[in-house]
């Protein structure tokens, strides 16, 4: 008997390598201070890959910055290129996650996504980084 194909199948193949806007950073001139910063997207909005219909959720994300803080209106923009974008909920914390290093290299992040309930279903996605 043959698998049934699953109806997600190819729908999210390449976005690990989606093009997304640079999130800019400042010099940090008190990277020898261990300290948190909380940003908050409490209006983050993204397109459901299958049905086509919005996804909303409020970001948050807790880092300790080294040597380069976030620059938050580049952030800002980062997020609102999502508005179009049909991404998973799973796949858009990764690569929120693995942009958000990239740009600002902190000594520690956790992201948390935490979506509406779509068909009664809430998700959330965590995910936590700390640089050895």
């Amino acid at each position: 008997m043959k698998a049934k194909k699953s109806s997600y199948e190819g729908l999210q193949k390449n976005i690990r390598g989606i093009k997304t806007p640079k999130i800019e950073t400042w010099v940090n001139q008190y990277f020898d201070k261990e300290y948190i910063v909380t940003i908050e997207i409490p209006e983050f909005t993204c397109i459901c890959p299958k049905t086509g219909l919005p996804d909303f959720a409020c970001i948050k994300i807790e880092y300790s910055p080294d040597r380069l803080c976030v620059e938050l209106k580049s952030l800002k923009m980062y997020t609102i290129f999502f508005r179009n974008i049909g991404i998973f909920h799973e796949h858009l914390a990764n690569k929120m996650m693995e942009d958000f290093i990239g740009a600002c290299k902190p000594r520690w992040v956790k992201m948390t996504s935490e979506f509406n309930p779509r068909g009664g279903i809430k998700t959330t996605v965590v995910r936590e980084y700390r640089r050895e």
